[in-house]
């Protein structure tokens, strides 16, 4: 059996991008970068290429992410420190590993290549598995477990909150009935119940009808929206004054908590109409306008980059 190598399974995305938005603030020896979201490494190696005296703390929830992208890294292993956390832990993380604060700081969201290459984690609706979802093995909330206890208001609830889907009700309805003659065990058990329910034309419609559904499930699992807010303002307070932080989100829900987030700390907090006090003024300068986008040429390489927004920041002022 031939083992495709960990770095053809994995294409970091917008990488060219990261490397210059956040090289700014990596110039010094010794600089930190927290890679929050380490998945299979693409980012972190090439950071430790590019710059020979940077030290690298990587961060996942998921065990497995950690095992191996260690295989991949294991050529740096005196320039880094590889941890299982949530994002939103990074300053307890760099407090037990000593360090005051990081120069740099890049969060990839989402579910990882890795996560949906794997069948058996139940990530994609384009394989028949368990309905799993956990990016961290450990905790006890599953997909299955989600389908075949919540009731028909909160199910609707997420799949409309988290998946964004038109027929959030319906499909709530039909799952409590379903689940009533068995429980969901397997994606293609859900698959099959959502295509029955929502109107689908192959070449026509927009993406598997159930690609939202699955988005939803997947979010409620890791809790990924709460978490995300929570790092916002977490990962700001470990940065120097001076350092920069890269967010990539994939999807709206995600991109619009870290828009306002951002949008909010790079502006006067001041009243209007009153004098603004050295606590009111930013406390960020935002250094990409708007959010990039890939480009056509990256998108064609790697598809996965195609719904990409990259917001960036470099800290100016200490929160109060």
């Amino acid at each position: 059996m031939v083992t495709t190598p960990i770095n053809e399974k994995h294409i970091p995305v917008m990488l060219a991008d990261c490397i210059e938005v956040l090289g700014a603030a990596l110039s010094e020896p010794g600089a930190v970068l927290v890679d929050g979201t380490l998945g299979l490494g693409g980012h972190s190696e090439a950071f430790l290429e590019k710059f020979p005296q940077l030290h690298l703390v990587a961060i996942d929830r998921d065990s497995n992410a950690l095992a191996q992208a260690g295989e991949r890294l294991a050529r740096f292993s005196g320039r880094t420190d590889l941890v299982q956390a949530i994002y939103s832990e990074i300053p307890e993380v760099l407090a037990e590993l000593g360090i005051k604060n990081a120069d740099a700081i890049l969060l990839d969201l989402g579910v990882s290549s890795m996560q949906l290459d794997e069948k058996e984690r139940g990530f994609a609706y384009s394989f028949d598995a368990p309905l799993d979802m956990r990016m961290d093995d450990s905790s006890e909330l599953t997909a299955a477990r989600i389908l075949n206890n919540y009731d028909e208001a909160e199910l609707a609830r997420i799949f409309k909150a988290y998946g964004e889907e038109r027929y959030a009700k319906q499909i709530a309805r039909e799952i409590v009935k379903q689940r009533q003659v068995g429980p969901f065990v397997t994606s293609k058990q859900l698959t099959t119940l959502i295509a029955r329910v929502v109107p689908f034309i192959a070449g026509k419609s927009s993406g598997h009808p159930a690609k939202r559904v699955f988005q939803a499930l997947r979010i409620e699992v890791n809790g990924e929206l709460e978490i995300l807010s929570e790092t916002m303002p977490a990962a700001l307070s470990a940065l120097r004054i001076g350092g920069r932080i890269v967010v990539l989100a994939y999807q709206s829900l995600e991109d619009r908590i870290v828009k306002q987030y951002l949008q909010a700390a790079a502006v006067s907090s001041a009243p209007i109409g009153l004098p603004e006090l050295p606590e009111h003024a930013p406390t960020l300068k935002l250094v990409v306008k708007g959010a990039r986008l890939a480009t056509d040429q990256e998108i064609a390489t790697n598809p996965r980059a195609a719904s990409v927004r990259m917001r960036a920041a470099e800290k100016i002022r200490q929160a109060a």
